[in-house]
């Protein structure tokens, strides 16, 4: 099976595999991927997906002469390619999939990163499988990731992932461009990326691909960085998938610098400025430090500071000493109005719930 301790990857598929002939979408390179998907889910392995060819889905339906094409004419192959693209995956599952459509200022804006990851989490918790891609058919330059490869790595770190799995159409990283130099090698294992591993990296070969193996060592040291392994395989190899079932080498493993649990707790504790705190009774103490539950709006007894959704906060015992820092789901003014309560009051009292819980422990680092 796959490596023991995944039990959340991010797989990320590629223009060259979803369009190979750049003719709209194909099963060629598809049903390997899908059966490597199903087969995951199978042994309770969670799995997003990024995909990218929308706009080689759509090239057809728009006519164009210049080139490069212009970004009017590509927003608009978009639009009719990612239906295409949905399609395509969504035939070859017998399970729903929902679309993700996200830009760079979705990821950098606190309030709707927390909003991604709570709908990545509920899909996920309901066996849906979250197809994500750039909204290509609306972002502009400035708002743009700029390729799959950097996204697929912001979502593995957004959703927790164990491992990130970029599917190319070449086997790994080596030391040279082995389509054009015999004489490079492949390198099965990168403990760290560093200049000499940049330095290997050169651009995209295939006309419909945004990236190449710079941005895929890109996506890989933004990912290894915050705790999450990242292999980079032949997508169009399906040697490639019955490997990792098998539980084997595959591709190159860019082998993750620190445990990903400690990555997100060093970086709550000491990049995430407090902005305010709440008191938990004894009964979410224990829960907290014991159970390693949610935090609900039941086991809360009053909040400090002004804070919005998603600014991190300190949780307290009842004698003031902070136990943790966690995310909060909700703003202090709705806390005050919700503390104590059951989860199934929030709405009659907020006229709305975003959430059921307040912190998710997903969201707590623990001091201790």
């Amino acid at each position: 099976m796959l490596n023991s301790v995944w039990r959340r990857i991010v797989i990320k598929v590629g223009s060259a595999l979803i369009s190979p002939d750049a003719r709209g979408c194909s099963t060629r390179y598809l049903l390997a991927i899908a059966r490597f998907i199903n087969e995951c889910r199978q042994q309770g392995v969670e799995v997003v997906l990024v995909s990218s060819g929308s706009v080689a889905a759509g090239r057809n339906a728009i006519a164009f002469t210049h080139q490069p094409l212009p970004i009017n004419v590509k927003q608009a192959m978009a639009a009719v390619g990612q239906t295409e693209m949905m399609a395509a995956w969504s035939h070859l599952f017998d399970f729903r999939c929902a679309q993700i459509l996200l830009t760079h200022d979705d990821l950098s804006n606190r309030r709707r990163y927390l909003n991604i990851d709570n709908t990545l989490r509920t899909l996920l918790a309901n066996q849906v499988l979250p197809i994500v891609n750039e909204n290509d058919s609306v972002a502009t330059a400035e708002l743009k990731v700029g390729d799959n490869d950097n996204l697929a790595a912001m979502v593995a770190i957004l959703v927790d992932a164990d491992a990130l799995i970029i599917c190319s159409d070449i086997d790994g990283l080596y030391t040279a461009n082995p389509r054009t130099n015999a004489e490079a090698r492949f390198i099965p294992r990168v403990e760290q990326i560093n200049a000499d591993i940049y330095a290997m990296a050169g651009g995209s070969h295939h006309a419909i691909g945004t990236g190449g193996m710079l941005t895929k060592i890109q996506a890989a040291d933004k990912a290894t960085r915050q705790g999450v392994d990242t292999l980079i395989i032949n997508g169009q190899q399906t040697t490639s998938f019955d490997a990792l079932l098998r539980g084997e080498a595959a591709g190159t493993l860019f082998v993750r610098q620190q445990d990903r649990l400690s990555a997100k707790k060093h970086w709550m504790l000491h990049s995430l400025k407090s902005q305010g705190s709440i008191t938990l009774d004894s009964g979410a103490v224990q829960a907290l430090l014991h159970k390693g539950a949610s935090i609900l709006a039941k086991g809360i007894t009053a909040v400090e500071g002004q804070f919005d959704k998603a600014d991190a906060i300190w949780l307290c015992d009842s004698a003031g000493k902070q136990l943790a820092k966690g995310i909060c789901q909700y703003s202090a003014t709705e806390l005050q109005l919700i503390k104590g309560l059951h989860s199934q009051q929030i709405a009659t009292t907020l006229g709305f719930c975003p959430s059921e819980v307040v912190v998710h422990r997903d969201d707590i680092a623990l001091l201790a």
